[in-house]
């Protein structure tokens, strides 16, 4: 499985004759499992229709700053927050002087501002536009942005000229896409993760679960495997699917995720425990299903064991790193779990708003770890459980040393 699976990558297309390529490009990215949204500068579609992209991609395609319907729902915000990288192929001249300005008069440079995504450049421009001093200028200025610069090639070009400027192939960009969520921090390392609900029986039918879906513990399993790690994943009952490249445990109830955790923990280097796993179970589960005699029922509930505490309280502890689900008083609740179940880190973010937390693929967070904290602002989860495990694997190795 490709490392683009379930990506969101935007392609940015601006105004050069190898925007054709950029089709290639799409279609490609598709094969891998990628989402892919495409841009297009006004110029862009001089030389290709939106309605190939539209076409190729299953999305609409993106043009106007300006779309009333769009800016109603703040939609160049919204593209930026879902990409988890953003490519501009091809990118001319224009584009690159236009981006190292800082300029932001159109859809795709608003979104570029807009975006804490990796930005990558494919530039593509006739052999003297690309050797002359002012382009070369503007590539420094990117460069120093940290945009990566995929090419360009060197060869025959469609005027005729020989010489650097021709857009990397489609192929080669993917490669490099690739290799952006394929950092390799924690190579060697052992990780080891919870995921999703879990679900406690009242009888054969019933059960006590919660609204999570497990999007964010998938995430920070795939961005672990992205890092280098080894990685194991243990899920309660959702919707989704691991990397094959994950050893993928399924489990139901918080029991059997405490022992699936505890078969494997002593060969773990950091767990990170992101379920939603039930405080309380039914002490006593009926053999047969509970039939409706009355207007109300008592269900004596008891304690579940605590996973994450367990983990942190071993001789030999991973370094471990707990997730608190909060609809209120966020740091102060996060702080509190932190010190009383002896954590390295926690994630916190916040589960009471409609638009990220629970069922949603986006989410904000807190991070917290002794007297510090980093914010995390809202993003796709799959972008956010990325930037959660290049700080992990930081505090990881610094705890190391």
């Amino acid at each position: 499985m490709s490392f683009l699976h379930n990506k969101n990558i935007l392609l940015g297309v601006t105004g050069g004759i190898a925007a054709y390529k950029s089709v290639v490009l799409v279609r490609r990215l598709k094969e891998l499992g990628a989402n892919v949204q495409v841009v297009m500068t006004e110029s862009a579609q001089e030389f290709i229709t939106p309605l190939t992209f539209q076409a190729i991609s299953g999305n609409p395609v993106h043009s106007s700053l300006l779309d009333v319907e769009a800016e109603a729902a703040m939609g160049h915000i919204e593209l930026a927050r879902w990409a988890d990288a953003i490519i501009i192929a091809p990118a001319t001249a224009n584009s690159m002087a236009r981006l190292a300005n800082g300029e932001a008069d159109d859809l795709l440079t608003t979104i570029c501002l807009a975006s804490n995504a990796p930005l990558a450049i494919a530039p593509s421009m006739n052999q003297a536009m690309w050797s002359n001093r002012a382009t070369q200028e503007n590539l420094q200025t990117l460069k120093s942005r940290d945009i990566e610069i995929y090419g360009p090639a060197s060869g025959e070009q469609a005027c005729g000229d020989v010489g650097e400027g021709r857009m990397l192939e489609p192929e080669d960009i993917v490669e490099k896409l690739e290799a952006l969520f394929n950092h390799q921090l924690l190579s060697g390392v052992r990780v080891m993760v919870t995921a999703g609900p879990t679900q406690e029986a009242i009888d054969p039918v019933r059960y006590i679960s919660n609204h999570s879906s497990g999007k964010m513990g998938y995430a920070i399993a795939q961005a672990a495997l992205e890092a280098g790690a080894s990685v194991s994943l243990i899920s309660g009952p959702c919707a989704l699917q691991a990397n094959n490249r994950i050893q993928l445990t399924h489990v139901v109830s918080a029991e059997e995720m405490m022992t699936a955790v505890h078969a494997d923990i002593n060969d773990i280097d950091i767990f990170i425990s992101v379920a939603a796993v039930a405080d309380y179970r039914v002490k006593q589960v009926a053999e047969q299903k509970l039939k409706k005699h009355s207007d109300s029922i008592t269900l004596e509930l008891v304690k579940n064991p605590d996973i994450l505490s367990s983990v942190a309280a071993l001789d030999d502890k991973p370094f471990s790193v707990g997730f608190a689900a909060e609809t209120e008083k966020l740091e102060e609740h996060a702080r509190q779990k932190l010190v009383s179940k002896k954590l390295d880190m926690i994630v916190a973010n916040r589960v009471d708003k409609s638009d990220s937390g629970f069922n949603s693929d986006y989410n904000s967070a807190t991070v917290i770890w002794g007297d510090d904290s980093q914010r995390f602002e809202k993003s796709t989860k799959s972008r956010l459980a990325s930037d959660l495990l290049q700080l992990i694997a930081k505090h990881y190795i610094n705890n190391k040393r």
